[in-house]
């Protein structure tokens, strides 16, 4: 699909972008994407502790996991209104806050109720974060550097999915070899005794530099031509380019593309070419979630755990699956921007695809043929890196680069939203999958589920790859 750029001779080369510069900044930003993966995966290791401390059944502990979600669905049905009207930057500083109450709160929860509420309060968070992040990134980031620079929020993500995997592999071990010599009552409570709320708590950390460190980057360009504050939008764009000609053809581009739509915010969204790509995004936001990678992320220890290994081998297996997760996605983040975003698609679910029938076919037969439970590790492995490196990377890229800068906030948080329902009702619904489908039928339906999101790529999204922001809004609207 063919782009027209009527001002393809003004001046973005390569050498005029001061790419230490962007990458700073989409490194802070990315800071966002590490609280939003420890949040998501720390809730792994803390599953059957928390179960028999407060004797949950199986429906009070799919809400356990799935709470924060509700809170996800909340903080992504604002996010985008949010940053629209109130800018990217402050938007990030109200994520950090709420990750640093829910990680506190949670390590000094008195009851289950308690508990939940500060997930919910975290998942907003992480619903936050997951549309201005990856936004900010997007719109601060040169065209030809872009999709390695949004993939770097992804690569985050999964950076902090190993480092929950990490901490509640270490404090467990702390909690029975070592943490009894804590003198401090509620150390010992926290660190030994009840070591799922260190768990949960550790998070408060990475939290509060996330905060600090948002004080040092620039409000987005983008949105501050929006609301006519050119001069201030300059200043960044000089520090981004490097070069007059270069900042003032980005803002002249976006100043003509903003200007040229004056029609309200939701009427921009619902008109014809605008609709179909909200719509587009939404179906594969929520289809991603049907393919299983977050089943795996969720219940991976729990999985291992039914095949008989014990609790600490479980997490050891589930931060070899976090540390293919992260390995995937650092070669993703290198090659997006060459390989382009449809081909890392095509490859990656085919080969998803693969692994999770391999998956069924352990379940169906592993035990008839002795197979070991490490070849059940490494299908996980395989299946996880296949979706890091495609589906996965490719998701917020995509979703942050789509739509108008008029209504890029408000339309990321209709697909956000549909890709967070998505993880609710995988996250409620896989313990009843693994107990009606068999976990062998479980997989059939996660490689299933790829099919319909291959065609949707195949037949209806544009190859955005070396693409203005702007060059990809007027395909939508031409």
């Amino acid at each position: 699909m063919n782009y027209k750029n009527p001002s393809h001779h003004a001046p973005r080369t390569a050498h005029h972008v001061n790419l230490r510069y962007i990458r700073l900044l989409a490194v802070v930003a990315a800071l966002g994407g590490f609280l939003f993966g420890y949040d998501t995966a720390v809730i792994s290791g803390t599953i059957s502790q928390v179960a028999a401390q407060f004797h949950l059944n199986d429906i009070s502990q799919g809400w356990y996991v799935g709470c924060a979600l509700i809170g996800s669905i909340l903080g992504v049905s604002m996010a985008g209104l949010l940053s629209d009207k109130f800018g990217r930057k402050r938007v990030m500083l109200l994520s950090a806050v709420l990750f640093s109450v829910s990680a506190i709160g949670c390590a000094v929860s008195a009851n289950i109720d308690q508990l939940a509420f500060y997930r919910i309060v975290g998942g907003i968070g992480i619903g936050v974060v997951s549309i201005v992040s990856p936004l900010y990134i997007s719109e601060i980031s040169a065209a030809q550097y872009r999709g390695r620079l949004v993939a770097l929020y992804q690569l985050a993500i999964t950076i902090g999915f190993l480092g929950a995997y990490l901490v509640n592999f270490r404090l467990l071990s702390f909690s029975t070899g070592g943490a009894e010599g804590l003198m401090l009552p509620t150390a010992h409570k926290i660190f030994c005794a009840e070591s799922w709320r260190g768990m949960l708590g550790v998070e408060a950390l990475p939290a509060l530099l996330f905060f600090g460190a948002i004080f040092f980057i620039p409000e987005s360009p983008r949105w501050l031509i929006l609301k006519t504050r050119e001069a201030k939008a300059k200043q960044t764009l000089l520090r981004i380019f490097r070069s007059e000609a270069a900042a003032d053809h980005q803002l002249n581009e976006t100043k003509t593309v903003v200007q040229h739509e004056t029609r309200s915010e939701w009427k921009t969204l619902l008109q014809p070419g605008i609709r179909k790509a909200v719509w587009i995004g939404a179906a594969i936001a929520i289809l991603g979630q049907f393919m299983g990678v977050n089943a795996v992320l969720y219940y991976g220890p729990t999985i291992f755990e039914s095949n008989g290994l014990s609790g600490g081998d479980s997490l050891f297996y589930q931060v070899m699956v976090g540390l293919a997760n992260m390995i995937a996605t650092v070669i993703a983040v290198l090659i997006i921007d060459k390989v382009g975003r449809k081909k890392l698609i095509y490859y990656g679910v085919s080969a998803m695809i693969a692994f999770l029938l391999l998956t069924a076919f352990y379940f169906f037969y592993g035990g008839a043929l002795g197979l070991p439970n490490v070849l059940l590790l490494v299908f996980f492995m395989a299946y996880i890196f296949s979706t890091a490196i495609s589906i996965s990377a490719v998701i917020f890229v995509l979703l942050s680069e789509m739509y108008p800068t008029k209504v890029r906030g408000l339309a990321m948080s209709v697909a956000g939203l549909s890709l967070w329902i998505g993880t609710y009702l995988i996250g409620q619904l896989t313990p009843w999958l693994l107990t009606n489908l068999t976990p062998a039928g479980t997989f059939i339906l996660f490689a299933l589920m790829c099919i319909p999101y291959m065609m949707i790529i195949w037949k209806l999204v544009p190859e955005t790859t070396g693409k203005t922001l702007e060059e990809i809004e007027r395909y939508w609207t031409r």
